[in-house]
């Protein structure tokens, strides 16, 4: 078994095969996926060149796919246990039929308004997605007055491109888990589920492909 409350650098695909079955109470994670495109790359607020958004990727370690990693984690989370993964539109019905050949179960939906956008060509897009599914049986959150929509300002100055707020990481943190347990992400980025993890009392896990944002994570 991985040591816990420390950052791994290397491929969650290696990585992830040393962790036991049946280990770990709760993984929330935010992979990379092909963006959306006809983004205005014109717009000089966006972190995102014409490049990029014309090939739809925004890493380097951007041809994963849910498939390929989504098994190992049904191996290792424990019964009655939550899994919430960042998706957006385009890549959503991917994400669901993998999460079904996986054998989780579908929980909710959820929506995480952020109050910023890209200008777009059809709707701006003000808001991503988080897929929260389950193995095994039903676990209720902690707070069953949480809304399905959660509406938390984005990040200005980011240090990574998708870096996400840790009050959005909190939130999903405190309802699937209790203190103590282990929290994964095997897509760390800036690190931010293992902060808030850390900062509520948790164990926690993580894995970066990219060395740059692993030397990055202040942890």
């Amino acid at each position: 078994m991985l040591e816990t409350n420390k950052i791994y650098l290397g491929d969650c695909l290696n990585i992830m095969e040393k962790i036991d079955d049946n280990s770990i109470d709760l993984i929330v994670t935010d992979p990379p996926y092909r963006l959306i495109s006809g983004g205005d790359s014109k717009n000089r607020n966006s972190p995102k060149s014409g490049k990029l958004i014309k090939n739809g990727k925004l890493f380097k370690h951007n041809n994963i796919n849910f498939i390929d990693w989504l098994p190992q984690c049904y191996r290792i989370l424990k019964d009655k246990t939550h899994i919430y993964v960042m998706c957006n539109d385009r890549n959503m019905q991917d994400l669901l039929n993998a999460l079904e050949k996986s054998k989780f179960k579908l929980v909710n939906i959820l929506i995480w308004k952020k109050n910023n956008c890209t200008p777009n060509k059809f709707y701006m897009k003000n808001c991503e997605f988080i897929v929260m599914a389950r193995k095994g049986g039903e676990r209720w959150i902690n707070n069953k007055g949480t809304k399905q929509c959660l509406e938390i300002n984005n990040i200005r100055n980011k240090k990574h491109p998708s870096q996400k707020p840790i009050e959005l990481m909190e939130i999903l943190i405190t309802n699937s888990s209790n203190e103590g347990e282990i929290v994964l992400d095997m897509f760390s980025g800036y690190g931010t589920t293992c902060i808030s993890a850390k900062s509520l009392n948790r164990k926690y896990i993580g894995i970066e492909k990219d060395e740059d944002f692993y030397n990055i994570i202040p942890l």
